[in-house]
């Protein structure tokens, strides 16, 4: 990582605790949950979303749950499976954390770069997004 990344690594973690919100993964959770299709996800879907194993995922879902923010549902077409579905109280969390994400996101990506580099950074990134289809 470049020089500085050190100090970039917390800030978000840390923006969250300072406004009273949960932690990063909680965000990526509820957001992979709003975005997906009925805002529902089976456990091995939510862990490829989450790019981590299932016994992680379960238990953040627990975690989550608990406060919650998503409940369980047991899968109509497999009995052993189970979805985890976005309720109205995490969409409504995942909106109060999105202000705090994009802050801190603009401190450390838009801050640093002209305009000229951001062009070129989302340029960038739909090609990789393109090539990843």
């Amino acid at each position: 990582m470049g020089a500085g990344s050190e100090g970039a690594v917390p800030i978000i973690p840390y923006r969250f605790a300072a406004a009273g919100l949960p932690a990063l993964d909680w965000y990526d959770a509820l957001w992979a949950l709003e975005r997906a299709e009925g805002q529902r996800l089976r456990m091995h879907e939510f862990a490829l979303w989450m790019v981590t194993s299932r016994s992680n995922i379960t238990r953040l879902i627990d975690r989550l749950e608990t406060a919650g923010l998503v409940r369980r549902e047991r899968s109509d077409e497999d009995r052993r499976g189970a979805h985890a579905v976005l309720s109205p109280e995490g969409r409504r969390m995942r909106k109060r954390m999105w202000p705090v994400y994009q802050k801190a996101i603009g401190e450390l990506f838009e801050q640093p770069l002209s305009a000229t580099e951001i062009r070129h950074a989302e340029a960038a990134m739909r090609k990789l997004i393109a090539a990843g289809r």
